[in-house]
């Protein structure tokens, strides 16, 4: 159970050696380093088949479920098309059946044309581009060596890759920072172009050439990053900022996006056009030939890179870091910097990092700024305002709105965790340990055990132990989210929790199977990862082990990030199964890698066709539970008991996962309305009712949820048929059609039943206004006759199973229902 041996699973190949663009501020040919010059221009088919057998090779020997490259210059369109497919082929030649892999070209943009973009769609190649902002802003650095600007070329490129053929593409603008630069143009200019991400880098530097500081300023750089932060944050976090994300995930207790922040150890090399194996390309900065490791990939293994002292050095986490940077208070956010900045002639890189004052002052900036918005938060938490309910009413909702109904979701959590504690045995000195530490966590660290508390299978557990159902989990509950809470604080806690069966669950988090049988296990986390004793046998697990591990014993869950939205594929937890379906089993990295496209692609279709719905998904839905359809239907759940929580089969097409999202998410959204307010008098009215989408009866509240979801089916198929064409076009006017009229019909059956509280008619009133937005909406006879047919055919088979409930038939139209008819 020793921890395993170190690996690489990022690589960067160098396509073409040389550069169309003459930017003064580049690390390749702009500083310390010369090795360019000997190198061949173009990468050769020879050295791409040998590059893609090593990195293969050492996926296959280290179980790696996924590898990463980037094709890198230079300019890496200057090698061209053929070459570029040839290596796009020979890697996923040689990773075929070994591991999935993620393809990326980083390009100046002047070259990408339509060609180069057909060819990358082909392939699965995401396409970064370089640029510094506004036209000003980048023609400061980034220029032809005639000094003509390339503004306008990365324009077009960019505007191809936002095409609706090539969006998928588009990875993402990375902007090297000049404090002379205005902040905000250059934020305004890259947000304006909605790309999936935007990366700012420092400029690089050395303690022999440190950065420039105009004025004599202490730290521009964080001061210029602040203005930046500020503007992206009113705004509302509308585009993924790298390192902004890294600061905020690594002061959570997660892990970095980049290498120049955490304490990840190092998992990239370099290889170049000529085959050599370098270090990272940022150490061409320091001095002459410093990424240099002496090996190739005609007669080097990568085990062999890794055990070059460069490497072995960035191995080592907090241990690397000298010891002014290991006794700083945001060491595990700030990880010493990127390593090539920390560069000083005489000591080497034994050195705080040039830009030490303004890591630590962004750092910090943003740490107060969050405990702010958190203390803010926590005094407007609650049920959410009128105005807000009828957001709700609607079908829809803000952010802050859903965000409302969540803290008060957190709040309910809390409450029942309390209670289940006065449940626990009072000699149990686990339970009363773990109680203690969340006491004292809430205390110091309330973010970090919100995360935890917060999580959608907390409440079904504590539910079952409340109504009498599961006592015997009282202690390994309070024990398990008491592990997790202090594993997300890395302070370096222990503690006891039981073992289920084989598993140590870390809810939040992931699992770790524990060999034999043993009832009891320790864990201890720190900066550099986290530490599992059971029965005299010690396990050691790093946070850098990547999103599937490279251990088979931890089960990490995996976070798909997209921009604006962050869900983790629960897989994991064994008490996820609150669902009518039945939980998949762990999946596999292929099986997860479809996921997270299929995801993203889903996202993006929410973002651009629905975006009504979009801020309750990311607010709503931290957590998709996939589920195992044995037929292969398309099934998908919420559970009043679970929120925060979607669970699915995976879908054939990315367009249906998307309509199962947004359906679930009102089911979770009017759910967490039910907790705060009461729509429907407490009667005990035992009548049920048809659902048009339903093949049983359905009692009052049921009905309601049902009708509340399909405003979002409805949606979904009418904007559906405005970009669908042909048969699929006309598919969706039919669905559309009937979803609207059936929509309708149960949202009278609702409005009528007479068991309404006054809010909870000024709530169906706002349905009512949002479907009947719909009923002037032309539909084609063909459609309606297709729709009336469908309904009347489900209606009837509903009768046949039912015969009890068919008197309930033919719902009069409810008053409130104005130009609205029920199908007849």
């Amino acid at each position: 159970m020793d921890r395993p041996s170190p690996s690489l699973s990022q690589f960067v190949l160098k396509m073409h050696s040389r550069c169309d663009l003459a930017c003064d501020h580049c690390y390749v040919y702009e500083h310390a380093d010369t090795s360019w010059r000997g190198r061949p221009k173009v990468v050769s088919e020879e050295t791409l088949a040998r590059t893609a057998d090593r990195i293969a090779e050492h996926a296959r020997a280290h179980r790696l479920p996924a590898v990463h490259v980037v094709l890198h210059g230079g300019e890496p369109l200057l090698a061209g098309p053929d070459r570029l497919r040839r290596a796009a082929e020979e890697l996923s030649r040689a990773l075929n059946g070994v591991s999935a892999l993620d393809l990326r070209i980083h390009t100046n943009g002047v070259l990408l044309n339509e060609r180069f973009c057909d060819l990358f769609a082909e392939l699965g190649i995401k396409v970064g581009v370089s640029l510094d902002g506004d036209k000003a802003s980048n023609d400061r650095h980034r220029r032809y060596a005639d000094g003509r600007s390339s503004h306008p070329q990365v324009l077009r490129a960019v505007e191809l890759l936002n095409r609706p053929d090539y969006r998928r593409l588009f990875a993402g603008l990375l902007c090297t920072i000049d404090v002379l630069n205005d902040p905000v143009a250059v934020y305004d200019a890259l947000v304006a172009l909605d790309p999936p991400r935007i990366d700012f880098l420092l400029p690089h530097a050395t303690w022999d050439v440190p950065p420039p500081r105009p004025d004599g300023a202490p730290t521009p750089y964080a001061d210029w990053l602040d203005v930046v932060f500020r503007r992206w944050d009113a705004a509302g976090r509308p585009i993924p900022v790298r390192i902004f994300d890294s600061v905020l995930r690594t002061l959570r207790g997660e892990s970095s996006l980049t290498e120049s922040l955490g304490l990840a150890p190092a998992d990239l090399v370099v290889i170049e056009t000529d085959g050599t194996f370098e270090q990272a390309d940022s150490l061409k900065t320091a001095y002459d030939a410093a990424p240099a490791t002496g090996m190739d990939v005609f007669a080097d293994t990568l085990d062999d890179v890794l055990r070059h002292p460069g490497m072995l050095a960035r191995q080592q986490g907090l241990q690397q870091l000298n010891g002014q940077c290991r006794t700083c208070s945001v060491v595990n956010s700030c990880g010493g910097g990127l390593y090539a900045h920390r560069y000083r002639t005489g000591s080497g890189f034994d050195n705080p990092s040039v830009f030490c004052p303004d890591l630590m002052e962004l750092i910090t900036n943003i740490r107060d700024r969050e405990t702010s918005l958190s203390v803010s938060a926590a005094d407007r938490a609650g049920p959410v305002d009128s105005d807000e309910l009828d957001e709700l009413a609607s079908g829809f909702g803000s952010a802050e709105t859903v965000e409302r109904l969540a803290a008060a979701q957190l709040d309910l959590n809390w409450d029942l965790l309390a209670a289940v504690s006065e449940r626990a045995p009072r000699a149990d000195r686990t339970a009363a340990n773990a109680w203690q530490l969340l006491v004292d966590l809430d205390a110091t660290v309330p973010e970090a055990l919100d995360t935890v508390v917060a999580h959608p299978y907390t409440r079904p557990w504590a539910l079952r132990i409340l109504e009498g159902r599961a006592p015997e989990t009282i202690v390994s509950g309070l024990a398990e989210i008491a592990a997790a809470g202090a594993m997300r604080t890395r302070r370096g806690d222990t503690v006891v929790v039981p073992v289920r069966g084989g598993l140590l669950r870390l809810p939040s988090l992931g699992s770790v199977i524990i060999p034999g049988e043993e009832p009891l296990a320790e864990v201890t986390a720190d900066p550099e990862g986290f530490t599992v004793r059971s029965a005299g046998r010690t396990m050691r697990i790093g946070w850098d082990e990547g999103v599937d591990g490279l251990t088979p014993h931890w089960q990490p869950v995996r976070i798909v990030e997209q921009p604006g939205w962050s869900v983790a594929l629960e897989d994991t937890d064994p008490l996820r199964d609150s669902h009518q379906w039945p939980v998949s089993e762990r999946l596999s990295s292929g099986e997860a890698k479809l996921w997270a496209e299929d995801l993203a692609e889903a996202w993006s279709l929410i973002q651009r066709k629905l975006p009504g719905y979009a801020p309750g998904v990311a607010a709503g839905v931290r957590v998709l539970t996939p589920l195992h359809a044995p037929d292969g239907s398309d099934v998908s759940a919420a559970s009043k008991e679970a929120f925060g929580a979607v669970a699915a089969a995976r879908p054939a097409t990315s367009d249906l996962l998307a309509l199962l999202i947004i359906h679930e998410v009102q089911h979770v959204k009017l759910g967490a309305v039910l907790d705060s307010f009461d729509l429907l008098e407490p009667v005990g009215d035992r009548r049920l009712h048809y659902a048009p989408w339903r093949d049983d009866p359905r009692p009052l509240d049921g009905l309601l949820h049902g009708t509340y979801a399909h405003i979002a089916v409805t949606d979904f198929w009418r904007v559906q048929r405005l970009s669908a064409q042909g048969q699929a076009a006309r598919k969706a006017e039919a669905r559309f059609a009937r979803w609207r009229e059936q929509t309708v019909s149960a949202v009278q059956v609702v409005a009528g039943s007479g068991l309404l509280t006054p809010l909870g008619e000024r709530f169906v009133a706002g349905m009512v206004r949002t479907v009947e937005k719909w009923s002037a909406e032309d539909v084609s006879a063909t459609a309606l006759a297709e729709a009336r047919s469908s309904a009347e055919r489900h209606r009837a088979d509903w009768e046949t199973r039912n015969p009890a409930y068919a008197t309930y038939r033919r719902p009069r139209p409810a008053s409130k229902l104005t130009g609205m008819t029920a199908i007849d």
